[in-house]
């Protein structure tokens, strides 16, 4: 397309007469937008955490929802930050798709296209109205803005129950329908749910350096403000623990987030090829039957996950 930008409907009647010729937008490609970014945050700069590290590999190559559980200052944010830098570049549709409802929403980049993957992170005092999305003229919420990327919740269990259970539905379809009197939309909403919290009221229970001060009784009706059906649509909970002193001192250099995208991206690949034409993207959108078929389990395995199940009194989900 030529696109010819005008100020006014008489700059554009001048243009058009041709009293005053107006040169059109010098078009930019994808690739080069995709050039130009530049990351805030990269995985190098969280000092250790390398079981963390390693497990929020391993969801974002399979597009799975994690709960972060640490004390304060342990690098649960930093971590979350950090997820969008190993997840895959989007495609030109994908940025073409987030571009599209954020435009309804009216936060366009000044690029005017989306080349990152969102990163939303609403406040805990966040309304059901801003997350899911609604009003007057039935916008999209945080959790569709948050589409092909990431939905941040720090501190879960703050935010209201009424708040975090309007998230169930949409994380099982990937789509969120927003009714009102005057307005009706469907929006997408595939995003990775990423969460974070303490272990208790202090934050301190289970710490090697602090004591936690909490009650048996406050510990569990914190634990009680997140509900067993959102907590078991969460795929990975990691432990994150503090790091010493000496560790935060040391300089050698840590991994990078490209590397680790480098594998998630293999791991793409490979999920990309195995469910060529079916509509699914990553393990992380499988059906039931598509997982009988994908994940057909040796007689050894359906055994240790019985075990599993039993022991853990794991939900079928």
């Amino acid at each position: 397309l030529r696109l010819i930008p005008v100020e006014s409907l008489v700059q554009a009647m001048e243009h058009l007469s041709g009293r005053a010729s107006l040169e059109p937008v010098q078009t930019v490609s994808y690739q080069e937008l995709m050039t130009e970014r530049r990351a805030m945050v990269d995985l190098s700069d969280v000092k250790g955490q390398s079981s963390a590290k390693r497990a929020l590999e391993i969801a974002a190559a399979g597009g799975h929802n994690v709960l972060l559980i640490g004390p304060p200052g342990s690098g649960k944010t930093m971590l979350a930050r950090c997820i969008p830098t190993i997840l895959p570049d989007m495609s030109f549709e994908e940025a073409l798709e987030v571009t599209r409802i954020h435009s309804v929403a009216g936060s366009v980049p000044e690029s005017g296209l989306f080349t990152e993957r969102p990163f939303r992170s609403p406040h805990h005092t966040a309304s059901q109205v801003s997350l899911v999305g609604g009003g007057p003229h039935a916008r999209p919420g945080e959790i569709s803005k948050a589409h092909h990327g990431v939905l941040f919740l720090d501190e879960l269990p703050e935010y209201r129950r009424d708040v975090l259970e309007s998230l169930r539905q949409p994380m099982e379809d990937g789509v969120v329908t927003i009714t009102r009197v005057g307005a009706q939309a469907v929006y997408p909403a595939r995003f990775m749910l990423v969460c974070s919290m303490n272990p208790c009221p202090c934050g301190h229970y289970g710490s090697r350096t602090q004591a936690c001060r909490c009650t048996p009784n406050e510990i569990r009706r914190y634990l009680n403000r997140i509900s067993g059906p959102l907590l078991d649509r969460i795929d990975l909970h990691i432990e994150v623990e503090s790091i010493p002193p000496e560790r935060l001192a040391d300089m050698r250099p840590e991994e990078s987030s490209a590397s680790g995208r480098a594998r998630v991206q293999a791991a793409r690949d490979i999920q990309r090829r195995r469910y060529q034409g079916s509509g699914v993207g990553c393990n992380a959108q499988l059906t039931s039957r598509m997982m009988n078929e994908a994940c057909a389990m040796s007689g050894q395995a359906k055994g240790l996950l019985k075990q599993a199940s039993e022991r853990m009194g794991l939900s079928n989900r």
